[in-house]
């Protein structure tokens, strides 16, 4: 059996994320998920963290709870790549979220997009194997929330670019002729988990908001690094800071 025909709706799941994750009281509905622990140092510092959960992939990941503008929100650090970010959102959804922000970089796939600018992903190609386990296949995944972010975006003032994006589990074979062909086929970005995470959301019946900002570039032959782990504490504030503007709007 192909890949393409393990979706299956019509039997029950045996290993189910409430079996490993608990549903908390007064858990936030509201969740905002970072890939960078430099991202939780900095929130450290611009909200009053509590540590209210944590899960275990291999590693202790600490779920935190902090307010602002009298709202409260959960926060963590998921991982790379779809198996496990959706694994984690999974066990948060258990706890009790409801609407989730993922915010992370991404790689672009047309030069002109400058490093920094915000993109939002209207569609995701489903270059990855998680999607496939939450929804029939197909080439993309729709990016159902993607509008009404872009109405955020827009009632904040935040500049932002909307298109499609290549979600892949192998970023070490991003071969040319695949940057070409996705390019064809309208995606902008590159990045690993925006598939697995829409795909999955919607099967479990949850608001999931995902915008990405630019870093290195894989738009030629040669790839160009750009800012790739050079951004500073600052821009990546501002990016936090950002999440949680969109967090109180939703």
């Amino acid at each position: 059996m192909s890949i393409i025909q393990t979706f299956d709706d019509k039997s029950t799941e045996i290993l189910k994320p409430d079996l490993i994750a608990n549903k908390l009281d007064g858990f936030p509905e509201i969740v905002i998920v970072v890939f960078s622990r430099m991202m939780i140092d900095i929130a450290k510092l611009l909200y009053k963290l509590k540590k209210i959960s944590y899960m275990n992939a291999g590693v202790k990941i600490p779920v935190y709870k902090f307010k602002h503008k009298a709202k409260s929100f959960g926060l963590y650090m998921t991982l790379l790549g779809g198996p496990a970010s959706v694994g984690l959102m999974e066990e948060i959804i258990a706890k009790g979220a409801r609407k989730i922000i993922v915010l992370g970089s991404c790689g672009v796939l047309d030069k002109h997009i400058s490093e920094g600018n915000i993109i939002v992903p209207t569609a995701a190609y489903r270059d990855e194997g998680t999607s496939y386990h939450y929804m029939p296949a197909s080439d993309f995944v729709e990016v159902t929330t993607a509008k009404k972010l872009c109405e955020i975006f827009d009632e904040i003032k935040v500049p932002y670019i909307c298109g499609k994006t290549w979600t892949t589990d192998a970023f070490y074979r991003e071969t040319t002729n695949n940057m070409k062909a996705r390019k064809n086929d309208g995606c902008i970005c590159v990045e690993m988990e925006c598939a697995s995470l829409a795909a999955a959301s919607q099967f479990r019946k949850i608001e999931l908001y995902q915008f990405l900002y630019a870093m290195d570039s894989l738009d030629d032959d040669i790839w160009d690094p750009r800012t790739l782990g050079k951004i500073t504490q600052g821009i990546r504030g501002k990016y936090l800071r950002i999440a949680v503007e969109i967090a109180c709007r939703l």
